[in-house]
């Protein structure tokens, strides 16, 4: 079974900095590729940001292209999402999810077959 578990959310004036991160169960973490999505409340979950499994390639939303780093350390079996210039917008439960089809990192909800519990972020005007 796998377990994802995103911590380092919080309460961030705008403009600020923030870095999840997403720590993975599981000797296979190597082999799929990850994605970032948020939900805020009232809304549909979004896609955010996505990387492939070796880490060469990311794709992301344009809502955050420019701001939010995705990577990932697959030794440590973790995926982070770095955000700069952060707006009231970002202000959502974010989660991570591994990809359940081969290498699929793009926004599709459905593509992923396992979603952790999410991490709240709150962006202050």
């Amino acid at each position: 079974q796998v377990q994802l578990v995103e911590s380092g959310g919080g309460l961030v004036q705008a403009g600020g900095s923030l870095r999840l991160s997403c720590a993975a169960s599981g000797r296979t973490f190597s082999s799929y590729a990850m994605g970032w999505f948020r939900q805020a409340p009232g809304k549909e979950r979004e896609f955010v940001a996505a990387i492939s499994w070796s880490g060469g390639t990311t794709y992301y939303a344009d809502s955050v292209k420019g701001r939010f780093t995705i990577s990932r350390d697959n030794a440590k079996n973790t995926v982070h999402l770095q955000m700069n210039s952060l707006k009231p917008d970002d202000t959502a439960v974010y989660y991570c999810a591994r990809s359940g089809r081969y290498n699929y990192y793009g926004p599709g909800r459905g593509e992923y077959d396992y979603w952790g519990q999410g991490t709240q972020v709150i962006v202050s005007s």
